[in-house]
């Protein structure tokens, strides 16, 4: 299946890249750094205290067997993974998964105990950081429509609407 998929012509700024701390508007100490092996079971802990209202459109998986197989396709070596650390605990996680053109598609999750407090931007950020790093040079993602804040901080980094033909927006952002 071929994909029409359309992308900004010029490219984004620079993004900062990991690993990084950032100081959230809580006064948090947050670390944002790549995935590693060993963060798995702190995802899946992340993953199953998430707030069943802030799952978009079927993800994260509720279940943790569900939660476990949706980790093995993002954190696959074709992904590129940043997570967001409050001590020991993941807090925030952002990733990017190729699609079956030369895009990747990008998803970001924040615990609601951290929302607002500009972990996601730093999060979303890092990530493209990583992703210049790596010379991937598209990237696409798609929120729903109600999502006024997720639209906004995609806009805020540089993602342009590309497609609005569905209860979902798709946007997307060039990196080279």
């Amino acid at each position: 299946m071929t994909v029409n998929r359309t992308y900004p012509d010029e490219p984004a700024g620079e993004f900062p890249s990991p690993p990084r701390t950032i100081t959230d508007k809580n006064d948090r100490e947050i670390e944002i750094r790549s995935a590693g092996l060993d963060d798995r079971e702190a995802l899946v802990e992340m993953y199953t205290a998430f707030d069943p209202a802030d799952r978009a459109q079927g993800i994260p998986p509720v279940k943790e067997y569900a939660i476990d197989n949706w980790l093995d396709t993002v954190l696959a070596a074709d992904c590129l993974n940043v997570i967001a650390w409050d001590g020991d605990d993941a807090v925030g996680h952002s990733m990017l998964v190729p699609d079956d053109s030369e895009g990747y598609e990008l998803a970001i999750f924040v615990l609601n105990t951290h929302q607002g407090a500009g972990i996601g931007t730093e999060l979303l950020q890092t990530l493209l950081g990583h992703t210049q790093r790596a010379d991937i040079e598209t990237v696409w993602l798609t929120v729903e429509r109600w999502n006024e804040p997720a639209i906004e901080l995609y806009k805020k980094v540089g993602f342009e609407i590309c497609g609005t033909e569905s209860f979902e927006i798709e946007m997307s952002i060039r990196l080279h």
